[in-house]
Order: structure tokens, then sequence, then C-alpha cells
């Protein structure tokens, strides 16, 4: 049998960082545009407000994947 080494083993760590890392974002920006779009079928005229406060709220969910995507690094090459 193949002994994995140190590099190997940190390569599939950083890959279940970022993957896991990522799919809590993923899903949370599917529905906030799911719930944004309800809104804006509900109520048109305020379009541009539900606009921002989803854009706004899809950053801060974004940079939770990027959290995940530096502790990738840091495993992958620290």
């Amino acid at each position: 049998m193949i002994e994995p080494t140190g590099l190997d083993l940190k390569s599939i760590a950083a890959a279940i960082a970022i993957s896991v890392g990522a799919i809590g974002p993923g899903i949370g920006i599917g529905l906030l545009a799911a719930k944004a779009m309800e809104a804006i079928g509900r109520n048109p005229e305020a379009a541009g407000k539900i606009q921002a406060a989803m854009i706004l709220a899809i950053a801060f969910t974004e940079a939770i994947a990027i959290y995940a995507l530096v502790v990738a690094l840091i495993i992958k090459f620290i």
C-alpha cells in the first residue's frame, strides 16, 4: 500500500476546506437571490431598495467563501 506524503495530505485538506467552505455561501446566495426576486415580484416599486440590500448581503455572504479560500491556501502552502 502506498503511504500518503505530507504534501498529499495537505492537498486533500485544502480541497476539503474550500469545498465545504463554499457550500454554505453558495446556498446562502441562492436563497438571498430567490427571496429578493419574490420581494420584487410582490412590490416592484421597491426594487431599488431590495436590490441594494441584496447586493450588500451577497457581498457579506461571499466573504465567508473568501475566508475558506484563505484557510485552504494556508493549509496548502504553510
